[in-house]
């Protein structure tokens, strides 16, 4: 099987398993520190404490729409939205993984064997499933906060600077692009969590 395409595979593969974990965990309302009041603001769109987080307000109140109109139940669709957001984190987490991988397994000019491809898949296998279980990153998953959301943007951005980096240097438009994306995604990320500009340095290097 091509790389990409087993690359592709493993990687939903792994975020389902994500998604099951996280989604079987969650919260069933709202749990301690911030939770509620972040609830509360999404449900109702109101405004949240300083610095504030309207992209995050934004997105859970159109979870808390498929709660049906049940207020009890909008806690629990707002803690989904955190779970799924952090199943694509690991998602994004593992095609970062293989693509560094890549880079360091496979040398210009050298054949990519079986046994390198799966070197590769596997590192990426064993990041992501490391991450997704790991204490910290399991518990902001399964809670209507925003570091889950914020993950899932720095994951994104990271992932897409590597895209950024792959492109071909005689192409200024793609490599254009994928800065324009990364722009977009870091401006987007600052109405849920100022954490994603730790991935500016990243770009500059």
């Amino acid at each position: 099987m091509q790389f990409k395409k087993l690359n592709n595979i493993i990687g939903w593969i792994v975020f389902a398993i994500a998604t099951f974990t996280y989604v079987s965990t969650i919260e069933p309302t709202a749990s301690f520190w911030d939770c509620g009041e972040y609830i509360a603001c999404a449900y109702k769109l109101e405004v949240g404490h300083p610095p504030g987080a309207p992209f995050f307000l934004l997105v859970g109140r159109f979870f808390a729409l498929m709660a049906g109109g049940d207020p009890a139940m909008a806690g629990k669709m707002i803690n989904i939205m955190s779970a799924l957001c952090s199943s694509f984190t690991i998602l994004f987490l593992f095609w970062s993984i293989t693509r560094i991988g890549l880079k360091a397994i496979v040398k210009k000019g050298e054949e990519f064997t079986s046994a390198k491809q799966w070197a590769v898949i596997g590192a990426g296998i064993v990041g992501g499933l490391a991450y997704t279980f790991s204490d910290s990153f399991w518990f902001s998953a399964v809670e209507g906060e925003v570091y889950a959301m914020s993950s899932f943007f720095t994951a994104l951005v990271f992932w897409a600077i590597l895209k950024w980096e792959e492109e071909d240097t005689t192409n200024p438009v793609g490599a254009m692009r994928w800065l324009v994306v990364i722009a977009y995604l870091m401006g987007l990320s600052i109405g849920v969590h100022l954490l994603n500009l730790l991935a500016i340095p990243a770009i500059c290097f």
